[in-house]
């Protein structure tokens, strides 16, 4: 008994010998790979699953390759996967050199393999370098139904380093922890995620109360559940409260100038949406100069130049249009409106003829590229935040300039009074120019940042004069602060009745509401004083 002791006691100090700890990872990963040559397509999804269990990151460029048909199998069995010019081992990841491509057979996978792929990959990236992809798998896994997910997250979770990342991760174990069949992890589960914002951690406490037996636990997932609802119901307030800054602003960029030329002047300019489309055009042209003639690293500079360039060229043809059309026209507002809804017509088909009617793309420059990923799915994206406080930048260099400069004088002398300012010695006719080419070139910035959150077509200032109109009457022609606030009002009411109402009945109901405003007070919130607008 005691030499079959010793001999078995041999027996495991030898097998321990021949496979030290750790050891025996490698012939897994290395049978699962070897797995993915298979003729059968039920053994390469084993593989898929089996490497996705591993957690394995060499796992990930192989699955990758195969996905997008780059893996191979050579003479003597070895998988190679290419990697632009080189090919490497699918072991290692090592290069391998004097690779016949015409010796290599294709390893192929039908729509369910690359559908396990995505899934395995998905779980791989829990363990992926970057944080925000970290993050992306963790919330990819948490509505898995594999049962190698807990343990998977568990084991990032362990090793991860980030908070924001852990965090997500944490969210994402308890949602799988929800289907346990351990009534006490269910109900830490719940607790975990009673705190949560979520919308998919709320359809998991959803799905458990339904099908859930233990009273306790369905009472806890009740709690979570009305206490989940109300954050995002107090996250969607802010994110429409966002969404209608964001609108707001960019119908005050596009009604500044409206309010100059309209409150100054007394025109009813139909072309003011294509001076925002001029700037948009001219944001284009930048972006494609830059591309064409200066190195890439220089790229994000582009809007900075573009910004001064299409309140040039807007300005400039809104000089000519004043000198040229609408100077022989003041006092005849129908002959204006008509006039210039003709040369609106005229500017479109010349971009068309330019630039083709297609749409043009404009990219966002890289700091103006991606968000603050708040909670609930809302993000503060970094081109709308940008924007709102370009908008504001703008507004307040325009009151300087109206408030302390020789110009801005002259400016508000003929808005209040223009015979008097005529007979002071104030060439109204040159301060009309003037005006007019302030106020379009304003439009052309506005149609700088338009190109920022869409693309650029002929079309694109139409979608905004209409609009630009209704916040000039609605805030008091002429008053830069008037119209501020009502851009922000109505881009504020137009966010939250769009939900309730949707966007085209929303707008006809803020119509609606203007018109009535108008006729107790047809001056707006707030009318300018003179003479001449009085009279």
């Amino acid at each position: 008994m005691k030499i079959i002791s010793v001999a078995f006691f041999l027996f495991l100090v030898a097998t321990a010998w021949n496979n030290p700890a750790g050891a025996g990872d490698r012939p897994d990963f290395a049978g699962a790979v070897a797995a993915l040559n298979s003729d059968d397509f039920d053994e390469k999804i084993k593989a898929v699953e089996t490497l996705a269990a591993l957690g394995d990151p060499r796992a990930v460029p192989v699955l990758q390759a195969l996905l997008d048909s780059r893996l191979s199998a050579a003479e003597d069995g070895r998988l190679l996967y290419a990697d632009g010019d080189v090919y490497r081992d699918a072991m290692d990841g090592q290069p391998v050199t004097g690779v016949d491509p015409a010796d290599l057979s294709d390893v192929s996978a039908n729509n369910r393999v690359r559908g396990a792929i995505e899934g395995a990959i998905g779980q791989l990236s829990l363990f992926d370098p970057n944080p925000e992809k970290r993050r992306g798998a963790a919330r990819a896994v948490a509505d898995s139904k594999s049962a190698e997910a807990v343990d998977l997250l568990q084991r990032a979770l362990a090793q991860e380093t980030d908070p924001a990342t852990g965090s997500v991760m944490t969210t994402a174990l308890a949602g799988l922890q929800l289907r346990d069949a351990d009534r006490t992890v269910r109900l830490t589960a719940i607790h975990t995620l009673a705190s949560s914002t979520d919308p998919t951690m709320l359809g998991l406490l959803e799905r458990l109360q339904d099908g859930e037996r233990d009273q306790a636990v369905r009472r806890a997932a009740d709690q979570a559940i009305s206490g989940i609802r109300q954050r995002i119901a107090l996250i969607g307030i802010g994110a429409h409260l966002f969404e209608g800054f964001s609108l707001g602003s960019v119908l005050l960029l596009a009604a500044i100038g409206l309010a100059i030329t309209f409150g100054v002047m007394g025109v009813v300019n139909m072309a003011h949406g294509e001076m925002i489309m001029l700037g948009a055009y001219a944001t284009y042209v930048v972006q494609q100069c830059f591309r064409m003639w200066l190195p890439a690293s220089a790229f994000d500079a582009y809007l900075v130049v573009a910004v001064p360039v299409a309140f040039l060229i807007s300005g400039a043809v809104g000089i000519a249009l004043e000198r040229g059309v609408i100077r022989f026209l003041y006092g005849r507002p129908l002959e204006t409106l008509l006039s210039t809804w003709g040369i609106s017509l005229v500017l479109q088909q010349l971009v068309r003829t330019i630039f083709g009617a297609p749409n043009k793309e404009v990219a966002n420059p890289a700091w103006m590229t991606g968000g603050i990923d708040m909670s609930g799915g809302f993000i503060l994206t970094w081109n709308r935040l940008i924007i709102i406080v370009f908008c504001l930048v703008v507004l307040g260099a325009l009151a300087a300039l109206l408030r302390y400069s020789r110009f801005g004088l002259q400016m508000r002398a003929v808005a209040q009074n223009r015979p008097m300012a005529a007979a002071m010695g104030i060439r109204t006719g040159r301060v009309d120019a003037l005006t007019f080419g302030l106020g379009s070139g304003i439009a052309g910035i506005a149609g700088v940042a338009l190109s920022q959150i869409g693309n650029v077509s002929p079309n694109l200032g139409q979608g905004y004069i209409v609009d630009s109109f209704m916040v000039v009457v609605f805030g008091g022609v002429g008053s830069l602060w008037g119209t501020l606030l009502g851009a922000v009002s109505l881009g504020v009411v137009n966010k939250f009745l769009e939900p309730y109402a949707g966007a085209m009945l929303g707008k006809i109901l803020v119509l609606v509401f203007i018109i009535l405003f108008i006729q107790k007070r047809p001056r707006g919130l707030f009318a300018l004083k003179g003479r001449s607008i009085e009279g």
